[in-house]
């Protein structure tokens, strides 16, 4: 029996009376949310992964807010001035606004966290480059004088996905961007309430009374982000059988990612919604470690890049589901404005393994040990690592598959060491389509070595291609870079994608509000 239809059965075993009991909720104002893995790093810049920018968009405020539209709109910010032919911005903040701590939001506190965000996020580098000064003339005015026209500026900080640009106090936002923050203290709609958290199992969030939101229509982290809800707690619960149960038992009130084999049997039971909510879909793709042999070799790369078949991952994970399957993409989702079919036949073609397995000799693979790191909780990635993991072994690659929480594989994708000193080769992970959509969000796709995401590959092209694009005068302009970049990423191959499919989420019917994008709690209302 594979992974998935073992999954599948014990899911439907687990839809028994006797299903693990949690403490159900009686009071219509504490919401209970099973996160599709535990918030291991509570800094919103220190990772990628998802539970963490899940949890900031909790307790952190930016900026800017990104609508359904995907477009960015003033929050903290009462709005902006642009001057000198763009490379003035004069950004106001809004008046009453405090930290969960108390203390006013001033315009150092924001320079402060724009400044250590820019230095880790993708978008956040680009604006930095372009930026001669940027300072807070008072409390609440932030100056940036740009060395050039930056017109996504807006965007940037408006980013709600992969590392958020969180405004935290200044004494914090000082910590140093490669180390992480001692506590998660912001002036978002909730606070972290760090005294309940139970490692692995349990995050709890409590209402910030002192929230002010703004006017205006509430979309995804734009507009009034209002908490209407006292306390949110995150149960983890690994197990996507235990979780789904619990949900229609009404233990817990929302799965953010529901096993893709029960929603047929999520979709009948007239108490729970399966919606998508985030239309930009989720990606997958192996990260190779550019640091140590066998991926520090560009050949072996694209060899790695031929065997991997995006459709047997896809499969892997959503079973033919065709409601939230997409299949192949190149280096940009499918969705995207930027995607095309442009020089990705390598991608698409039949895997000859035993052409590979010669092929990779050729490259000069010498029987390295590839440490493959799998994150078992999280079934999506579990699925699509075991399928690809298959496919380096067939190719003759010394595979040596190391399964771990999701948790654990963070921490460890930090470490650039060799493997015998608790280094990796591979992974497989997932990004939302708003991050991958452009060169401008997709770290990914960045070629800027130690600088860049786990993985670090160094492309001088790429970074180039990139800084192009940024200054592209209009669409036409973009996606033809866009096409170069592609071309350019078959031949470094700074990451090898792995398919693209459309994650539900399921909730009880009595939780009414939820707003469309990545999960936000703001506005949610449970009856």
């Amino acid at each position: 029996m594979d992974r998935r239809q073992f999954l599948k059965a014990s899911a439907v075993t687990a839809f028994l009376p006797a299903a693990p009991l949690i403490a159900r909720a009686q009071d219509a104002k504490t919401l209970r949310f099973v996160p599709y893995s535990d918030v291991a790093i509570i800094d919103p810049i220190w990772t990628n992964g998802y539970s963490t920018r899940t949890h900031a968009l909790l307790v952190w405020d930016t900026l800017y807010g990104l609508d359904d539209q995907f477009q960015p709109q003033p929050q903290m910010v009462e709005g902006h001035l642009v001057e000198d032919d763009g490379k003035r911005w004069t950004l106001t903040l809004r008046p009453g606004l405090v930290f969960h701590d108390g203390s006013k939001v001033l315009a150092r506190d924001a320079v402060a966290s724009i400044r250590r965000w820019g230095a880790r996020d993708t978008f956040g580098q680009a604006l930095m480059a372009a930026t001669e000064e940027l300072s807070a003339p008072d409390d609440r005015t932030i100056l940036f004088r740009l060395r050039r026209p930056f017109p996504q500026l807006p965007a940037a900080l408006a980013r709600p996905s992969a590392l958020v640009a969180a405004i935290m106090p200044e004494r914090l936002a000082q910590t140093d961007p490669f180390k992480q923050i001692p506590e998660a203290i912001g002036s978002g709609p909730y606070r972290y309430l760090t005294a309940e958290r139970i490692a692995g199992a349990r995050h709890v969030y409590a209402r910030h009374e002192g929230y002010l939101p703004r006017e205006g229509t509430p979309s995804f982290t734009a507009g009034p982000r209002t908490p209407l809800l006292d306390r949110i707690e995150f149960n983890v619960m690994p197990d996507p059988a235990t979780a789904v149960s619990a949900l229609q038992t009404g233990a817990v009130d929302w799965v953010e990612q529901p096993i893709i084999d029960l929603l047929p049997l999520l979709r009948k039971d007239p108490n729970i919604t399966v919606a998508v909510k985030d239309r930009s879909g989720m990606a997958g793709q192996l990260r190779l470690n550019h640091l140590q042999p066998p991926f520090s070799n560009p050949a072996i790369r694209r060899v790695v890049l031929k065997a991997i078949n995006q459709e047997d991952c896809m499969n892997a994970v959503c079973g033919g589901d065709p409601e939230v399957e997409r299949g192949s993409i190149g280096f940009f989702p499918s969705n995207s404005a930027m995607a095309s079919e442009v020089g990705i036949e390598a991608l698409k073609a039949p895997k000859d393994f035993g052409k590979l397995k010669q092929e990779l000799e050729a490259a000069g693979y010498k029987g390295e040990r590839v440490v493959f790191l799998s994150g078992q909780d999280v079934p999506r990635i579990a699925l699509a690592a075991e399928v690809a993991a298959d496919a380096l072994r067939k190719i003759g690659m010394n595979v040596d598959f190391v399964a771990a929480d999701w948790g654990t594989v963070l921490q460890r994708i930090s470490n650039r060491s060799p493997v015998e000193q608790g280094g990796w080769g591979c992974y497989i992970t997932y990004w939302s389509g708003l991050d991958l959509g452009s060169p401008a969000t997709s770290s990914p796709l960045r070629g800027n070595g130690a600088k860049g995401s786990p993985g670090w590959p160094d492309s001088p092209a790429i970074e180039a291609l990139r800084a192009r694009w940024l200054e592209a005068p209009d669409l036409a302009g973009q996606k033809a870079i866009a096409q170069e970049i592609q071309l350019q990423a078959m031949q470094d191959v700074p990451y090898v994608p792995a398919g693209q499919y459309f994650q539900p989420v399921a909730y009880r019917k009595n939780l009414t509000g939820m707003l469309n994008g990545v999960p936000v709690f703001t506005n949610l209302r449970k009856g």
